[in-house]
C-alpha cells in the first residue's frame, strides 16, 4: 500500500511542478522565445486555435519574434490576435511575415514581475504540501482501518516528507533560475 501511495503522490507532485514550469514560461523576460504565443488563441474558420496551430512561429533574433502564417487571408487575424493579447506586445507585419519585437523590461515592471514569480513558487509549494497531507492523511485511514502498523505509517510519513522536501527544493530552484533570468539586462 504504502509504494504505491508514495508513487501516486510523487506523479501529483510532479505534476504540480510541471504546472509551475509552464506558469513560468508564460511570464515574460527581455528575451525572446517562441513559447510566449503559445496561449494566444487566433479565430481560424470559426474556432478559436493557438496560433501554432495557423503559422510557423519562429525566432528572428534575441529580441524578435517572427510568425508566418500558412495562408495569407490570416495575416490580419494572427497580427490583431498578439496585439490584443495581455502579453503587451506590438507586432508588425512585412509582406507574409509578421515580426513582433520583445520591449525591453523597465526596472519597475522587473520588480513586479519577480512578485508574480513568488506567488507562482508560493501556489507550487502549497500544491505540494496539500498533496502531502492527503497522503499522510491516507497513511492515518490506513492504520485506523489496520491494513498498516503504526511503524509502517511512520515510516511512509518520513518517505512523503522526503518527497516533499525533494519538490519544494527543485522549485525553489526554478524560481532562483527565474528571478535571475528576470533581473538580467
Amino acid at each position: 500500500m504504502i509504494p504505491e501511495l508514495k508513487k501516486a503522490t510523487e506523479a501529483k507532485m510532479h505534476k504540480s511542478l510541471e504546472a509551475l514550469k509552464n506558469d513560468l514560461a508564460k511570464i515574460r523576460t527581455g528575451r525572446a522565445h517562441t513559447g510566449l504565443l503559445d496561449h494566444v488563441e487566433v479565430e481560424y474558420y470559426g474556432s478559436m486555435v493557438p496560433i501554432n496551430q495557423v503559422a510557423n512561429v519562429t525566432l528572428i533574433d534575441a529580441r524578435t519574434i517572427g510568425v508566418q502564417p500558412w495562408e495569407k487571408p490570416m495575416v490580419g487575424k494572427v497580427e490583431k490576435a498578439i496585439r490584443d493579447s495581455d502579453l503587451g506586445l506590438n507586432p508588425a507585419t512585412m509582406g507574409e511575415l509578421i515580426r513582433v519585437p520583445m520591449p525591453a523590461l523597465t526596472e519597475e515592471r522587473r520588480r513586479d514581475l519577480t512578485k508574480v514569480v513568488k506567488q507562482e513558487g508560493e501556489g507550487a509549494r502549497v500544491a505540494v504540501r496539500n498533496q502531502r497531507r492527503d497522503a499522510n492523511s491516507s497513511l492515518k485511514d490506513a492504520v485506523k482501518n489496520k491494513e498498516i502498523s503504526e511503524d509502517d505509517e511512520r515510516r511512509g510519513q518520513e518517505e512523503i516528507q522526503k518527497l516533499t522536501d525533494r519538490f519544494i527544493a527543485e522549485i525553489d530552484k526554478l524560481l532562483e533560475q527565474k528571478e535571475q533570468e528576470l533581473m538580467q539586462v
